[in-house]
């Protein structure tokens, strides 16, 4: 009966609420960043890189052999380290962690003016 008290408490508090709006938050976010990194920082950077695209890089470890010039008959896939995806994912992960990172900064400076009882701005 201990953890359905405790889970009920948990509930109650809204932290369960908190950490689902997070998620939902969070999951939209990801899009928001999805896109700006894809359609607005990727297409400049293509520019000065001579047009390449920097999810298409990749270090090739066997090519890809068709069947006709298979020796088996069955074609053979590409094997291949596409470091270029891990590259967009962590400019993702800088500009997520970047974009976190200001927001809880303004929230605690929101958060200190609140809680200071001399600060006439903010009602206490």
């Amino acid at each position: 009966m201990g953890i359905l008290k405790e889970f009920k408490e948990f509930a109650i508090k809204g932290n369960m609420v908190d950490i689902a709006i997070g998620v939902i938050i969070g999951a939209a976010f990801n899009k928001v960043i999805d896109v700006l990194v894809k359609e607005i920082i990727t297409p400049p950077l293509s520019l000065m890189t001579d047009g390449i695209q920097l999810s298409d890089k990749k270090i090739v470890l066997r090519e890809a052999i068709d069947a006709t010039a298979s020796t088996t008959g069955k074609a053979v896939e590409e094997v291949a380290i596409a470091y270029g995806a891990l590259l967009e994912a962590l400019i993702d992960f800088l500009i997520i962690g970047f974009t976190i990172f200001i927001v809880v900064k303004l929230m605690n400076r929101f958060r200190a003016k609140a809680q200071d009882p001399d600060n006439k701005e903010v009602d206490t």
